[in-house]
């Protein structure tokens, strides 16, 4: 039952390595990222109301995001196809990674009968500076770390 009832990863300890494909065909490895600032935003599906809200506050603060030096990057099981229209119907100007059978999730914490929605902000180090459940604005993400 640690699928219903876990917590996210904790900060301050490393961010779990992982290589997914984006919604273009890229792979994404997140060690490849090191010396950047990098935002996971694990969430249910593509074209749900909250999911979508949560994505599109991204979008809508992305030149403080970028600003702040943070890679943002969307994270669930759908299809790089599913993926690449919900990312051009909301202009998300970053990318949506698959996570087929939800394993990055699970390395995460945030695997289930659906995906936890859960964000994670990842530091330069490939330290986790915040995690937390739910929809937390980009502000009180990128804050501090």
């Amino acid at each position: 039952m640690s699928w219903l009832f876990s917590d996210p990863l904790s900060p301050g300890v490393r961010a779990p390595d992982f290589s997914l494909p984006d919604d273009q065909g890229h792979v994404v490895t997140l060690s490849k990222l090191h010396g950047q600032r990098v935002v996971l935003v694990f969430y249910p599906g593509d074209n749900t109301p909250g999911c979508t809200k949560q994505l599109c506050e991204f979008r809508d603060n992305w030149t403080k995001v970028k600003e702040a030096g943070v890679e943002v990057f969307g994270v669930n099981p759908q299809s790089a196809v599913k993926h690449e229209r919900f990312r051009t119907k909301f202009n998300f100007p970053f990318p949506l990674l698959v996570d087929s059978g939800q394993k990055v999730a699970a390395l995460y914490n945030a695997n289930g009968l659906i995906v936890k929605r859960t964000v994670y902000g990842i530091d330069r180090d490939g330290v986790i500076r915040f995690s937390r459940r739910g929809k937390p604005t980009p502000s009180e993400v990128i804050a501090g770390w």
